[in-house]
């Protein structure tokens, strides 16, 4: 299996960028459509756990717009093959000074396009340097 083929990474950062402008701009059409509409697509938040693009919709549409604003630190994109891919990275906020953030995703690609099947959302107290 060939990791890293440029021009899947290359497919892969741009579906993680539209994700992240979406996130942070609360497009929650964009970020429905980036999640595999499927009973199996999950997401672990910081303060909850949703299984399920229907449950995963709620949530989205019931989130606050209110200080999504944030910037990434470490990310990492690797691809499998020409299908499969994982994103991580570490993110900040203005709002939670003292902590760090972190994202991982699981996309897969399928005949509509790259979409994640499985995320997940934490944040820590920041490590001392």
């Amino acid at each position: 299996m060939e990791v890293d083929i440029p021009e899947v990474k290359k497919e892969v950062e741009a579906a993680f960028a539209l994700y992240e402008t979406a996130l942070v701009t609360n497009d929650v059409a964009t970020l429905e459509a980036l999640f595999r509409d499927d009973s199996r697509t999950l997401r672990y938040g910081t303060a909850e756990n949703v299984y399920g693009m229907h449950a995963i919709r709620e949530f989205r549409r019931g989130r606050s717009p209110v200080g999504l604003m944030r910037t990434l630190d470490r990310t990492i994109i690797t691809t499998y093959g020409r299908d499969f891919a994982t994103a991580n990275t570490l993110f900040h906020r203005d709002t939670a000074p003292g902590k760090v953030g972190r994202q991982s995703q699981t996309w897969v690609r399928f005949d509509d396009g790259w979409h994640i099947v499985a995320a997940h959302v934490s944040v820590i107290d920041k490590p001392a340097e």
